[in-house]
């Protein structure tokens, strides 16, 4: 199995480039976030996950391990391929993905080419509870941690947010931030008030 290319960009296209290892070019498909970091002619490292079929052996490349993991995880899910994996990561960076997830938030999800609103919000359901064997790297947000979920007025507090015209990712973001500051016993109102005024907007006003 190829797990990792290092040599020269020999050619990019679309969704997918040439890397020349040693006189070989492999055609490796990538995330559009990834071949923006591709200078044709440039020396490149890609960590690769390689698909053996009857018919071929397909090569996905990113420049980062976590990009690499995510696609790993999303293709778990039931209807996203390897083609939808990569547009999800070509829309949304891996910490996106993980705040959505988190979030319980499609509206990331649904950007990408392929994934309508059943698709996204089975991987919302089905990815919850595997996302922190992830390596997120130096961009993971703490919204997605242990402590916010244990408290029960969390959820209500996003909803009243939501409710108020807020998306619900800086709605579940801002909430998730000021519970971490107040610790799990602050109250439903705690919550709302301090997450408003970190949205800018204060209800005592």
């Amino acid at each position: 199995m190829i797990a990792l290319l290092k040599g020269l960009v020999e050619q990019v296209g679309e969704d997918w480039a040439i890397i020349d290892v040693g006189g070989v070019g492999y055609l490796v498909s990538c995330s559009s976030r990834t071949l923006a970091r591709l200078g044709q002619g440039g020396a490149v490292k890609l960590h690769v996950d390689t698909w053996v079929r009857e018919d071929a052996i397909l090569l996905y490349g990113f420049i980062e391990t976590a990009e690499r993991d995510w696609f790993r995880l999303l293709t778990t899910v039931q209807g996203v391929g390897a083609k939808v994996g990569l547009a999800l990561l070509s829309v949304a960076a891996p910490d996106q993905i993980l705040r959505a997830i988190a979030a319980q938030d499609k509206t990331v999800l649904t950007q990408a080419s392929g994934v309508g609103p059943k698709l996204a919000q089975r991987i919302l359901s089905e990815l919850k509870d595997k996302v922190g064997g992830v390596a997120l790297g130096a961009g993971a947000v703490a919204a997605a941690s242990a402590p916010i979920s244990a408290n029960a007025g969390l959820e209500d507090a996003v909803s009243a947010l939501v409710n108020l015209g807020y998306r619900r990712l800086d709605a579940f973001e801002a909430a998730g931030a000021v519970l971490a500051e107040l610790g799990e016993g602050a109250s439903e109102t705690q919550i709302i008030r301090a997450a408003l005024k970190r949205l800018g907007k204060d209800l005592t006003k």
